[in-house]
């Protein structure tokens, strides 16, 4: 079995954002709708597979955002346009036989986790198809992550040349520096260099906040004050593997 985990509104947004301004809004729908598909096709050309998740976010508030209200604050709300078109653009995924996927109350990031795990543990290979660096934690699992728009595979080369650590300790480095596009703090004045200096001495977060006391100036200070901070940020960084979905991945098959 192999599964194709598509972040479903990562690639819907990114194919919206290159398709250019017309005259006509009738016909710029239709444009935005077909472009959609022919990027999800070739998704499905590069990444052959058994099984196909396109996976969205819950239209409800996620537990992220009830945990901590700031989550995302940043973020540019879905266009008018967008939103309008975006139940064609899933019908138009089901005419070529992708699924779409949403759980009440859960981002399309949990959704992949539970899903890639629970393939990976029953022996099956998962390729995520998104241009999100978060899932580049679900390396660990023997999970493949490929930005289709970019033609790149992010595996542990690639994650170890962009942000200096492995795959593992992602989780703890946005924990340290904090994820401005998630709209999460982390501990104030440490930056992502700073981050992988600590992650690098001291092993994972719990060792950094450990030690914090044996950290000279103002540093162990702002680490000391800031350790509630980074646990909530590792709490909200960390992909959930474990949700209950309530889906049958056997309705994801996609004929050859």
């Amino acid at each position: 079995m192999r599964v194709l985990l598509i972040d479903g509104l990562n690639l819907i947004r990114r194919v919206y954002a290159g398709v250019p301004v017309a005259d006509d809004p009738g016909s710029r729908h239709e444009t935005i709708v077909k472009s959609c598909v022919l990027s999800l096709q070739r998704a499905l050309r590069l990444q052959p597979a058994t099984h196909v998740v396109c996976a969205m976010d819950s239209r409800s508030p996620s537990w992220r955002l009830k945990a901590y209200p700031d989550y995302k604050k940043n973020r540019s709300p879905m266009p008018d346009e967008l939103r309008d078109c975006l139940p064609t653009i899933l019908d138009a995924f089901h005419d070529i036989g992708v699924r779409a996927s949403e759980v009440e109350g859960l981002e399309a990031d949990d959704v992949i986790a539970t899903i890639a795990r629970r393939v990976v543990q029953a022996g099956g290979a998962v390729t995520v198809v998104s241009t999100d660096k978060s899932f580049c934690q679900l390396l660990e699992l023997g999970v493949q992550v490929y930005d289709h728009f970019a033609d790149v595979e992010h595996d542990h080369n690639w994650v170890s040349e962009r942000f200096g650590v492995d795959p593992g300790q992602l989780v703890d480095l946005f924990a340290l520096a904090g994820d401005s596009s998630l709209g999460i703090p982390g501990v104030r004045s440490v930056g992502i260099h700073t981050a992988v200096k600590l992650l690098h001495d001291y092993g994972d977060l719990e060792g950094v906040l450990s030690a914090a006391a044996k950290i000279p100036g103002r540093l162990g200070n702002k680490i000391n004050e800031g350790r509630d901070d980074a646990r909530m940020a590792r709490r909200l960084v960390a992909l959930h593997s474990d949700a209950e979905l309530g889906i049958n991945l056997k309705d994801f098959r996609i004929e050859a």
